[in-house]
């Protein structure tokens, strides 16, 4: 299974669950024009944000030998350390399940 497919899985799951889950583009491209986008968000942001009941859920997803980056890393745990998120890395649908109901509080 590519990351990009299990990234729609747990989208699909969550969602069955009642979550509104969101899949977040990193990054800077260039358009057919010629021009640079630029998404705007921090190198490193988790690639599904979930929400339910008030609580944010940032889930970066990799396959089983996928690897997060430093910077992926970093978000997770400023996301988890500075700001009280729910945040960490999921590597099928049962662990993206475990991360938003385990810590549910």
């Amino acid at each position: 299974m590519t990351e990009h497919d299990l990234q729609n899985s747990i989208r699909l799951k969550l969602s069955e669950l009642g979550y509104c889950v969101f899949r977040v583009n990193v990054g800077r491209f260039k358009t057919e024009d010629g021009r640079w986008f630029d998404t705007g968000l921090p190198k490193g942001f988790s690639d599904l944000m979930a929400v339910k009941d008030g609580k944010v859920y940032f889930i970066e997803v990799k396959t089983e030998t996928g690897k997060a980056s430093k910077e992926q890393l970093n978000f997770i745990a400023v996301m988890r350390d500075k700001y009280g998120c729910v945040a960490d890395i999921a590597r099928s649908v049962e662990d993206a399940v475990r991360i938003v109901t385990e810590n549910r509080t």
